[in-house]
């Protein structure tokens, strides 16, 4: 399961960015592509209402997984740091303290919803016809969360440790037993939804399990290392957790984004166009991923890159990967602009009939949904950047902007503007504005900086 070592500080940066991007792209194309397929099978078994319940339980998936993203980009740059000068044993009791804390905080929220499954179904804003299903798909699929926290570090982990097509390989043999095991259990056993759920669990253990059995086994250089639990030991940890918190916390906001993103959506096509609308706004929140998981991927890449060379003072270096990231972003907004735009009855129609209402909903709102790619990618990016240098005010400040500031007004105030519409524009005008944001910031910052010459 070895690779060979990657030199972060004196490879070629372009070249350092496209072998670890194009591994990182396709695995976590993988990972999304496992919420995807159950979207698929699940519409065209059970129907939109399906998705419409599996909708209702992402947005603590996504809160819960930000938190998992939150640790491995804060363990991911400390440990790079810590790498640059030499310090190996400091680094690999970050990465073992990280997985430590994910695993625990997993069995807790874990305990919580399988404890109080319909309370829970509720407060994620489920209706009465609904609420059934909510509670068969969480209760089959929740259980796996803790092996998708490992992945969420681990993942981090193992592209620093040099082997992105290892991690790659975590994510993509997930996604092909999740397609199978979804055709399995939801057409030759008919178990419909628990179906869904029981498959996708099975998918994320397995690559919770592959991940985690490299850091404790084959893992060059970042191994988990044995933890003392002496007082001052104890003490150390949470104190090294705290910081990886702290530099990670943009990572969280921006995962929170999706879930406010889809709690705000359901809340407000439930008023406005009732169940139906959810349906179709669960299909769009099915491609979200996708598009935050290649603007994940962009940033991520360039992460080690940043973050070694930030150890080393190598400016240059620093300027240059993050240039290829801006330009790979851009590029890749555009691409998946044009891909919704223009084939929304083909996206749509992969998981319902397109003469279902759902459909109809979906079908003239993608092209609104999907002005907001470009933003959303570029935001990404430019969050991970700061993120990576341990800026950690402007990457927590962006990501409240794209999160709540400008996101949760525009699903009060769009919808009054432009009806229908203007609940599908919500989210491309909160990323327009977050990246006219960072734009202003960044030449104020330049201005200053060159002394207003």
């Amino acid at each position: 399961m070895k690779e060979d070592a990657i030199d972060f500080g004196k490879v070629k940066v372009s070249s350092l960015f496209r072998k670890l991007f194009f591994p990182t792209l396709l695995g976590m194309l993988g990972m999304s592509a496992m919420t995807a397929i159950d979207g698929i099978f699940v519409g065209h078994s059970v129907g939109s209402d399906g998705i419409a319940a599996i909708n209702i339980v992402c947005p603590m998936l996504m809160l819960l997984t930000g938190i998992g993203l939150m640790i491995g980009t804060g363990c991911s740059v400390v440990s790079s740091i810590h790498l640059s000068r030499g310090r190996l044993k400091v680094a690999r009791l970050n990465v073992t303290q990280a997985v430590v804390f994910v695993s625990a905080v997993a069995v807790l929220v874990v305990s919580l919803m399988l404890c109080f499954p319909e309370r829970t179904a509720r407060l994620l804003g489920s209706s009465e016809y609904l609420l059934p299903m909510v509670k068969e798909y969480m209760v089959w699929y929740v259980p796996s969360w803790i092996f998708m926290m490992w992945t969420a570090v681990a993942l981090f982990i193992i592209r620093l440790d040099g082997s992105p097509k290892i991690a790659m390989a975590c994510s993509l043999v997930s996604a092909v037993l999740n397609i199978f095991l979804d055709w399995l259990f939801m057409f030759p056993f008919g178990w419909g939804l628990m179906g869904a759920a029981f498959a996708t669990s099975i998918a994320t253990a397995a690559g919770g399990i592959m991940a985690i059995s490299y850091l404790l086994f084959f893992a060059k250089d970042l191994r988990m290392y044995p933890l003392k639990t002496s007082a001052k030991s104890i003490r150390l940890s949470i104190r090294n957790i705290g910081y990886q918190c702290r530099v990670g916390s943009s990572a969280l906001l921006a995962e929170a984004t999706m879930a406010v993103l889809m709690f705000a959506g359901n809340i407000v096509f439930m008023r406005y166009l009732s169940d139906d609308g959810v349906g179709a706004f669960g299909i769009a929140c099915y491609y979200m991923p996708f598009i935050f998981m290649v603007g994940n991927a962009i940033a991520q890449s360039a992460q080690p890159i940043i973050s070694y060379n930030f150890g080393l003072g190598d400016t240059g270096r620093i300027r240059e990967a993050e240039s290829v990231a801006i330009k790979t972003a851009l590029l890749c907004g555009l691409a998946v602009t044009f891909v919704f735009i223009g084939l929304p009855e083909i996206l749509v129609g992969l998981f319902v009939d397109l003469r279902t209402d759902a459909a109809c909903i979906a079908v003239s709102g993608f092209p609104y949904f999907a002005l907001g790619f470009v933003f959303f990618i570029f935001n990404i990016t430019a969050v991970g950047y700061f993120q990576s240098v341990e800026r950690v005010l402007p990457a927590t400040l962006f990501a409240l902007l794209r999160g709540v500031v400008f996101l949760v007004p525009s699903f009060i105030i769009m919808p009054s503007v432009a009806g229908t519409c203007g609940i599908w524009l919500s989210m491309p005008v909160a990323e327009l504005l977050t990246s006219l944001s960072i734009a202003v910031f960044y030449f104020a910052g330049r201005h200053a900086k060159h002394g207003g010459r």
